[in-house]
């Protein structure tokens, strides 16, 4: 699979979001403040489970139609990966 540039930048702000977290704990910031932040950060990293799983998907599909195979198992994996994610 290949993961396009929009995935890496999801990923990079994400870490970006962590590591303001991280500066947070260690200056003892307000616990509210890092819980609204780690929330945050969580509900980035859902929605880029969301991005790579969609995007397998498309490609798996199309693989699979090109060779005349079901994809029904394929989406019902997609599926279940993004069940497992939560």
């Amino acid at each position: 699979m290949e993961y396009n540039d929009q995935m890496k930048n999801r990923v990079k702000r994400i870490e970006g979001q962590l590591r303001g977290i991280l500066r947070m704990m260690e200056e003892e910031k307000d616990c509210k403040d890092v819980i609204t932040q780690l929330s945050a950060t969580r509900t980035a990293i859902d929605r880029t489970i969301g991005v790579v799983v969609s995007s397998n998907l498309v490609e798996c599909v199309r693989a699979a139609n090109e060779e005349g195979h079901n994809t029904e198992d394929l989406v019902k994996e997609a599926v279940n990966l993004l069940v497992r994610s939560r």
